[in-house]
């Protein structure tokens, strides 16, 4: 039986990962216009996206949610699903806003353009963000999308199947279900770890939890990649993310909203406190200001902290909204 409120934020994430490059580079970085000294209202949303580039003559319909890459047919005939990893790690106990999530897809090598199906099956509780991959697929083309995957809170950890199915070809790819301790975090302390917002804009999709999900890149703003607070120049605005437990830290990151349409010297985040939780007691122990780029170190004497919390002061942006991808902590 598929978890209620699993399957809903997947619906609602799914609306926004799946979006693809075009419309999240066609997004605005957040309420308002950047750069017109407008801001927009507290609830608004950014403004519509801009018209798609024309599609490729011959390729498959302009399907925001599908990445299409061009190929040489083999001419086998085969229709194969493919897999951008071998196996997929998903944590027990995060926000449903931010599931694991895996690009998927199939490649056609047949003599002639056709239809394509792609089935995907997953075993139980878990559930996923869409049940098949439906395209036009021209000879040697290749279509990838994210699949999203959903972690009921009453799963038993242990291993499960996911299926992809095309054709007569079927790619098996495990999925590992962990307590989010237990994952491979490369030192970073703060990894799908719980985020607690001041505040969050309410009509794109911005979940606080996606700035601890493991990915630096801006290229997914207002696509479920990246936090916008929804108080426009009203300061401070924070978020805290709760390590589980006392931890020694000396270092923290953060990566703020920087692309090349949209660069921190415009839209990123410009000043903030980085603070910790000692007894209870939230205590600044490193200071950003001036900063205009996309990624900004503080390092700091050790300390031994249950949460960590960014005070954001002021961005860069005419509009002032706080923005922030993603924040790591190391010891």
């Amino acid at each position: 039986m598929r978890h209620p409120r699993i399957t809903a934020a997947l619906a609602v994430a799914a609306a926004a990962v799946l979006t693809g490059p075009v419309a999240v580079a066609a997004a605005t970085p957040g309420p308002g216009t950047p750069g017109s000294g407008t801001p927009g209202p507290a609830t608004s949303g950014p403004a519509p996206a801009v018209q798609s580039p024309e599609p490729v003559i011959g390729a498959p319909a302009q399907d925001p949610a599908v990445r299409v890459r061009r190929g040489t047919s083999k001419g086998t005939g085969r229709l194969t699903p493919i897999s951008g990893a071998d196996r997929l790690v998903a944590p027990l106990g995060v926000d449903p806003a931010c599931p694991a999530k895996l690009e998927v897809g199939m490649r056609s090598d047949a003599k002639k353009p056709l239809y394509a199906d792609m089935f995907v099956e997953i075993d139980q509780p878990l559930v996923t963000s869409r049940p098949m991959l439906s395209s036009y697929l021209p000879p040697g083309y290749e279509l990838g999308a994210k699949l999203l995957v959903g972690v009921p809170p009453t799963t038993p950890k242990g291993e499960y199947g996911l299926r992809l199915k095309a054709g007569k070809e079927e790619l098996d790819v495990p999925i590992s279900v962990v307590d989010v301790g237990e994952l491979d975090n490369g030192g970073n302390l703060a990894l799908r770890r719980p985020v607690t917002p001041s505040s969050q804009h309410t009509n794109a999709n911005y979940p606080p939890c996606s700035v601890v999900d493991g990915d630096r890149s801006s290229n997914g703003w207002a696509g479920g990649n990246g936090w916008n607070d929804a108080t426009s120049r009203t300061w401070p605005d924070t978020l805290d993310i709760a390590l589980g437990e006392p931890r020694q830290i000396s270092r923290v990151d953060l990566y703020t909203l920087n692309t090349e349409r949209y660069p921190a010297t415009s839209v990123g985040l410009r000043d903030w406190d980085v603070q910790v939780r000692v007894d209870g007691q939230w205590r600044t122990v490193a200071q950003v200001r001036g900063n205009t780029a996309g990624m900004a170190r503080s390092d700091f004497a050790p300390v031994t902290t249950d949460a960590v919390r960014i005070s954001a002061l002021a961005s860069n942006g005419a509009n002032d909204y706080s923005r922030i991808i993603e924040i790591e902590a190391y010891s």
